[in-house]
């Protein structure tokens, strides 16, 4: 789980990126005004000038009268040019116009608090997540999912459902109730229609591969390792022998990772009995994360949700989720989690509208927030607060009007299969290797492109199946560029 966070890095970005902007903005207007003052002073220089030479009948008041409102109806032209451009400026910025699926993950065990956090919340949500997973009472019992279900879309509520994960050399019927997925699938898309949107499968296996340790399984499972001819065992072998060159000898590792991107795609994500036979049967596949969203998608993920609120920067998780998404053309969403590792778990609701706000205007289809343990009020870790952001929120949705920072603005094109972690210096390459010599250049580069862009960044690699054309982007940025 998520460690208990030091002041957002975002915050910072976010306010550099809108003063940049600003800053153009108000220079622009700045030149016509400045422009219409120098014509203003220009033309009553000139005006004194000539009354005192001429030496004309009217007295020098008239004199500076008769050309004192000419020159303050130029002033005033320009003012209004000014005030005019300023307008048009902000005007011309893209709004966003789609509404995301906006709701809660439910962890509870029992019916009646899903239902009790439904009715609180059914007025200004659109979605509901039973993320209850395996072991639950809930999820061991399909009339109560069913029930739970009926119930949200009832409400007018779309339906995300968890039901844990489906273990290796287990049967399909035994993960959905001893129904095969083709039935669940007919079922439930009969029953709910288009309010049963997928399902959620598993939880953040980008982060569990860069932070599980493998110090420790390797030497523990290394005669296993040697003799297994599994194909995944014999990669981590492969990966594990040349740990432990790099110990003893000094040797580094291949810079091209693709054995390691290969275990990861393939034999964690590809080869998954649950995620595959979800891919197999078109169910819509869901899970967040946070890290390693590119492979994620490339393993078969449909939807990632990037996490918000622990100890990292938003606007560097959105640009990495939301640039593999625009790539691979798939959704993404945000998942608001904890701050803390214990009480009040979650951050503020001023805060958690911000990230909000932050995920909606940068294009996330999908808002969740969530809401795990309970703690005894019947609504889990989110208090009123909470749900003051949530209702302010989904107003402010319907009836403002935000910019368009989902567009492709720029890309910053980091090496092929280059799975550092980025959410600290030191942070790993695919779990297994510390940093290497591209690592400061690319904390470099990233650091000042999400300066200078927000959210309007994308964060992609360098990827043969998608070429960085296919983004469409105005700007593009190498991880190694020093010129910004």
């Amino acid at each position: 789980m998520p460690n208990e966070a030091a002041p957002k890095e975002h915050k910072a970005q976010q306010q550099a990126f809108s003063s940049t902007e600003g800053t153009i903005r108000s220079n622009s207007g700045t030149v016509l005004l400045l422009c219409g003052i120098a014509c203003f002073w220009s033309v009553i220089s000139q005006n004194i000038k000539d009354a005192s030479t001429a030496r004309l009948s009217m007295s020098r008041f008239k004199q500076a009268r008769k050309y004192l409102l000419p020159a303050l109806l130029i002033a005033i032209l320009s003012v209004s040019i000014f005030s005019l451009h300023v307008f048009l400026a902000a005007s011309k910025q893209p709004k966003t116009s789609s509404i995301p699926y906006v709701g809660i993950a439910f962890c509870g065990n029992n019916t009646a608090e899903a239902k009790l956090l439904i009715d609180r919340a059914k007025t200004y949500t659109n979605l509901f997540i039973l993320n209850t997973a395996r072991g639950n009472p809930i999820s061991e019992n399909q009339s109560n999912v069913e029930e739970i279900c009926d119930y949200a879309v009832a409400e007018g509520l779309s339906i995300i459902i968890n039901l844990g994960v489906r273990g290796t050399g287990e049967s399909e019927i035994s993960w959905f109730w001893q129904q095969s997925l083709k039935d669940i699938k007919g079922n439930w898309s009969q029953r709910w229609g288009n309010k049963f949107l997928g399902i959620y499968y598993n939880d953040e296996p980008g982060g569990i591969q860069l932070d599980g340790t493998w110090a420790e399984w390797f030497p523990r499972n290394a005669q296993r390792l040697r003799d297994s001819n599994e194909p995944a065992l014999s990669d981590l072998n492969a990966i594990y022998l040349a740990m432990l060159d790099s110990m003893y000898n000094g040797t580094k590792p291949s810079k091209d990772y693709d054995l390691e991107t290969h275990f990861y795609v393939q034999h964690v994500l590809v080869e998954d009995p649950g995620l595959s036979a979800l891919k197999t049967s078109q169910i819509t596949s869901f899970t967040s994360d946070y890290g390693l969203y590119w492979y994620d998608y490339l393993g078969g993920y449909d939807v990632m949700f990037a996490e918000a609120g622990w100890n990292c920067s938003l606007a560097q998780q959105i640009a990495l989720v939301k640039g593999a998404a625009r790539l691979q053309n798939k959704p993404w969403g945000l998942m608001i989690t904890w701050k803390y590792n214990g009480t009040p778990y979650l951050d503020a609701g001023d805060e958690i509208y911000n990230q909000m706000l932050m995920g909606y205007q940068a294009g996330a289809k999908y808002i969740a927030i969530f809401n795990y343990p309970t703690d005894g009020n019947g609504y889990g870790v989110m208090d009123a607060q909470h749900f003051v952001a949530l209702e302010r929120f989904w107003n402010d949705i319907h009836q403002k009007s935000f910019e368009d920072l989902s567009l492709p603005a720029a890309a910053l094109v980091l090496p092929h299969n280059y799975g550092w972690g980025m959410r600290y210096p030191n942070d790993t390459i695919w779990g297994f290797w510390s940093t290497d010599d591209r690592t400061e250049q690319t904390a470099i580069t990233m650091s000042r492109l999400l300066a200078r862009y927000g959210t309007s960044l994308d964060i992609i690699y360098e990827d043969a199946l998608y070429p960085v054309g296919l983004g469409s982007y105005k700007t593009v940025y190498y991880w190694n560029t020093t010129a910004l």
